[in-house]
C-alpha cells in the first residue's frame, strides 16, 4: 500500500494553527492526525471536537482522530460530525471494543484500533472484519515528543503478517517517536501510516520536512 503521512496537530503552533497546517498540506500530508486526550485514560488533557470543526474550514486533507478516552462511544459521533474521517479508539479503554468499532461503521466512518505497547497483537483479530487500520503505539500514549520505542519493530512486523494472512487491506499506523532517520526503517518492517508530530511542526521548514519525510517513504 502507498505510504501515508499524518502529522499530528499536538505538535504544531496553536497560536498560528492555520499557518502551520497549510505548510504541512502544501508539502503533501495525506491526513492531519488529532490527539484527544481526557486526562483519565491518559494524564493530560488535549481539545475536543471543536478542533476537527476549525480544521474543517482550514483543509481538506482528511482528518484522524486517536480517541486516548475512556468513553470513546459518547464521543464518536461528534467527531465524525464534526468531519473526522478515521477514528482510532484504544483497545484497551472500553468494556465493548467490538460494539465501538461497530458504531463508527454504522455511523459511516473508516474505524481503526490503537494498541499501546503492552497489548498482545493477536488482540486484533476478532475485530479484523470492520477494521480499516490498526495503529500501534510505539510510545507510551499522553504526551507528545517522546522516543521510538525499539521493540515496536518487531511488533509492526507481526501486525503487518498477521494482517496479510487475515485481512491485507487493513493498514498498520505508527504513533510516537516517528522521525525522518528511522522512518525508512518503520516502512521496511511493514508500517504503512505514518504519525509524526513534532519531527514535523517543530522543524524551521514545515513544507519542506513533509516533502522529506514523503520522498523517504516513497523509496524506503
Amino acid at each position: 500500500m502507498r505510504p501515508m503521512l499524518a502529522p499530528s496537530i499536538l505538535s504544531a503552533n496553536f497560536a498560528n494553527l492555520e499557518a502551520d497546517i497549510k505548510a504541512a498540506e502544501k508539502g503533501g500530508a495525506d491526513y492531519f492526525h488529532l490527539d484527544i486526550m481526557d486526562g483519565h485514560f491518559v494524564p493530560n488533557i488535549s481539545y475536543g471536537p471543536m478542533i476537527a470543526k476549525t480544521m474543517r474550514g482550514i483543509t481538506d486533507v482528511p482528518l484522524d482522530a486517536h480517541l486516548m478516552i475512556t468513553n470513546p462511544r459518547e464521543y464518536i459521533p461528534k467527531f465524525l460530525d464534526a468531519g473526522v474521517e478515521l477514528i482510532y479508539p484504544h483497545i484497551e479503554a472500553t468494556y465493548d471494543v467490538y460494539r465501538t468499532v461497530q458504531l463508527i461503521k454504522d455511523l459511516g466512518g473508516k474505524a481503526g484500533i490503537t494498541l499501546n505497547p503492552g497489548s498482545p497483537i493477536s488482540n486484533v483479530l476478532p475485530l479484523l472484519d470492520l477494521l480499516d487500520s490498526v495503529m500501534l503505539m510505539s510510545v507510551c500514549p499522553g504526551f507528545g515528543g517522546q522516543s521510538f520505542i525499539p521493540s515496536s519493530m518487531a511488533r509492526i512486523t507481526e501486525l503487518r503478517q498477521l494482517l496479510d494472512e487475515h485481512k491485507p487491506s487493513v493498514r498498520v499506523a505508527i504513533d510516537g517517536g516517528v522521525r525522518k532517520d528511522n522512518v525508512a526503517a518503520i516502512r521496511r518492517a511493514g508500517a504503512d501510516f505514518f504519525i509524526a508530530g513534532s519531527a514535523v511542526f517543530r522543524t524551521e521548514n514545515i513544507e519542506q520536512t513533509v516533502k522529506d519525510f514523503k520522498k523517504i517513504l516513497e523509496s524506503a
